[in-house]
């Protein structure tokens, strides 16, 4: 793991990602659908324009803090079936959200599939703004957690609007958006948060990510992390995707959550 801005990089992995986000396929829909609901609770929101967004809410009997779960391209809230509820048993509720660009790999996407149309990754920006405004209405800590598209989107999103976000987590993010290049390292640059940024050690991951994360203000409790073995996006965390590393993600992860969030 790469601490502030110390970079551990181990052997690297066959494959990796391509400069656009990538879509990582964990289970079928149905499966991972179904074990979402089992201990969630369905979440409708709307955005400034009006669609509706569906989540599906994980809530912690004590909670310590609210983490904002986004997913990364062609995905649903779904792709935090097994993550969300990890989360949950840590002691930090959890809303994750269908951004209306989105698709069905993990499950249904309910908020793409009533808008009955394709939407950009830049359209999804009012669905992360609906949910930090519900997230502020729980009075409790609000952490951002973004997958690929996603990860690089909470930048701009925790500069414009800081109150109540205490922490980003960001996995696998870039500079995805071909109407400014400069966009997510300009909105990193403005964050005062702590930040944790994850991606596979490929070298073209590393490119997109350790730039954003040089334009991070220095802060003793941010994490660069690049593990030996690792998948794009959130799905790192996920042991049928990442069967050799992730574990060591969760241990990484929950070891920042700790530390910019105190215990109960």
């Amino acid at each position: 793991m790469r601490l502030g801005h110390a970079l551990v990089l181990g052997a690297l992995i066959a494959g990796g990602c391509h400069a656009a986000p990538k879509a990582e396929q964990e289970c079928e829909g149905s499966s991972c659908a179904n074990s979402m609901s089992e201990a969630a609770k369905p979440v409708i929101l709307t955005a400034s324009d009006g669609v509706k967004v569906y989540g599906s809410f994980y809530e912690a009997a004590k909670p310590k803090a609210l983490i904002l779960l986004f997913h990364q391209a062609g995905s649903s809230k779904d792709e935090y079936a097994t993550i969300a509820p990890r989360l949950r048993d840590a002691g930090y509720s959890a809303l994750a959200i269908d951004q209306r660009s989105g698709g069905g790999l993990y499950g249904v996407n309910e908020t793409a599939e009533g808008l009955g149309h394709k939407a950009d990754y830049l359209e999804a920006r009012p669905d992360l703004q609906a949910a930090l405004d519900w997230a502020r209405q729980q009075k409790l800590p609000i952490i951002l957690w973004g997958s690929s598209y996603s990860s690089a989107l909470i930048f701009p999103l925790a500069a414009g609007d800081p109150e109540g976000v205490v922490a980003l987590l960001s996995f696998s993010p870039g500079e995805y958006f071909d109407q400014d290049k400069h966009m997510i390292r300009s909105g990193a640059a403005k964050v005062t948060v702590p930040v944790f940024v994850a991606s596979t050690n490929s070298a073209e991951e590393v490119g997109e990510a350790d730039p954003i994360m040089a334009a991070v203000p220095k802060n003793a409790a941010n994490v660069r992390y690049v593990p030996e073995h690792g998948v794009h996006g959130s799905s790192t965390l996920i042991a049928k995707r990442n069967p050799d590393g992730a574990e060591g993600g969760w241990r990484a992860v929950l070891a920042f959550l700790g530390s910019v969030v105190p215990a109960k």
